[in-house]
């Protein structure tokens, strides 16, 4: 984007001083419900749990968040101008010890972009220096902080300059529409950061990683007010799910849906009655239309524990897995558009603070007897969803995420 569109942007926020704080970049660190996941399948393999930002006490959203991204734009125009970074030739991983031509070349990117400071030695060398810069690098990029310099690194380091200030721009824009309406309790759920935030007079309380939803069955952004959490929830299964997930499943075993605590329900009479599953044709196209299935609270249903509840057009809302082990991907886009949360207990206990007596060893309580139990909050939470792949932390440093939905490109940077 022409730089006179951004120079507007920033007179109409009437942040522009702002600019001039940073010249430099931060030298020190159609969506349906949710997924269906069979936890008697083998368990996904697990990647290490690494924290992927700093756990400060400072919201992403509101002024001090969206402050330090216009002094991130600054510094990485400053980085524009100074000829940006070259590229870095993919080949077999690097590791700490080895003597490598593209070892200098990823020693002059960390230190443009402040992720390692400069120092002198041999310039090829992999050394501790480096592993240290490449983690903080990694970090910030949502990567497995392995030191390495790996496919996913260096790929995640030829992204080129401009690309990345378009990515600040793109959600400069997007923090903007939302910064205006924060109340003095919400909950923040950032679609590509995959991290959940309960924040409560300018500070978060709370935060959590969720999964999100995969590519194909996108989280939509969208502002509610949470209204009510469901313990011991039911899982009413939309029929999207039914059809691509459940139905080759019942097909290849038809014990399936009695294994899973998942009953067949079909109007008659006027009611809605159970049907024996091996009474039903499995076989025919409008089965799933003609029957609804419907889990029961168990410690084997899809939502878990724990449902939250908000109105919304997409019948989407946060929740808890019985299948945990996803927590410690990465990038956790595998839902079909639901949020999962991790502890969701906890957020729970923190919606539910102030009604009546709820707090977290009652929900405990009440999970444990397994009945079904909604609990309407004394007064509705705002919650915000929105797609963040640029933001910066409390200590300046510069976050970026995977275009995993590819909407950074389908949006204009700014109006010129």
């Amino acid at each position: 984007m022409r730089s006179s569109g951004r120079a507007a942007l920033w007179r109409r926020l009437g942040l522009l001083a702002l600019l001039a704080v940073a010249a430099t970049p931060a030298a020190a660190s159609g969506a349906g419900e949710q997924q269906w996941i069979d936890p008697w399948a083998p368990p996904a393999a697990r990647e290490a749990a690494e924290q992927t930002g700093a756990q400060s006490s400072i919201p992403t959203l509101g002024d001090r968040g969206f402050e330090p991204i216009l002094r991130a734009i600054a510094s990485y125009e400053q980085i524009a101008r100074q000829g940006g970074w070259g590229r870095i030739p993919d080949g077999e991983p690097l590791e700490e010890g080895v003597r490598d031509d593209r070892v200098a070349l990823i020693r002059k990117h960390l230190i443009a972009t402040g992720d390692m400071v400069e120092a002198s030695g041999d310039l090829h060398l992999f050394d501790q220096r480096l592993a240290e810069g490449l983690r903080h690098f990694q970090m910030r990029h949502g990567l497995r902080p392995n030191g390495l310099a790996d496919h996913a690194t260096v790929a995640a380091m030829n992204v080129p300059v401009a690309a990345r200030l378009r990515q600040l721009e793109v959600n400069l824009q997007r923090l903007n529409k939302v910064t205006a309406k924060l109340a003095r309790r919400y909950v923040f759920v950032n679609i590509a950061g995959q991290e959940v935030e309960a924040v409560e007079n300018g500070r978060v309380v709370l935060r959590k990683r969720v999964i999100v939803g995969k590519e194909d069955r996108q989280t939509p952004e969208y502002s509610s007010r949470i209204e009510s959490v469901t313990l011991n929830p039911y899982w009413n299964v939309p029929q999207s799910i039914a059809v691509k997930d459940l139905l080759p499943k019942i097909k290849a075993d038809p014990r399936f849906l009695e294994r899973m605590g998942i009953r067949v329900l079909k109007w008659s009479d006027g009611a809605e009655q159970e049907v024996s599953a091996t009474r039903v044709d499995w076989s025919s196209p409008s089965v799933t239309s003609r029957y609804r299935l419907r889990q029961d609270p168990s410690r084997l249903n899809s939502l878990g524990t724990v449902k939250i509840n908000f109105p919304n057009p997409y019948s989407v809302y946060l929740h808890d897995t019985p299948v945990k082990s996803l927590f410690s991907r990465g990038e956790r886009n595998f839902s079909s558009g639901c949020v999962r949360v991790e502890g969701v207990r906890d957020l729970a206990a923190w919606l539910l603070a102030g009604t009546g007596n709820w707090n977290r060893a009652r929900i405990d309580a009440a999970i444990s007897g397994g009945e079904p139990l909604d609990a309407a909050l004394s007064a509705p939470v705002p919650i915000h969803m929105l797609y963040l792949t640029a933001w910066v932390s409390s200590d300046g440093v510069v976050n970026f995420r995977s275009d995993v939905y590819r909407r950074d490109a389908k949006e204009s940077a700014l109006p010129d």
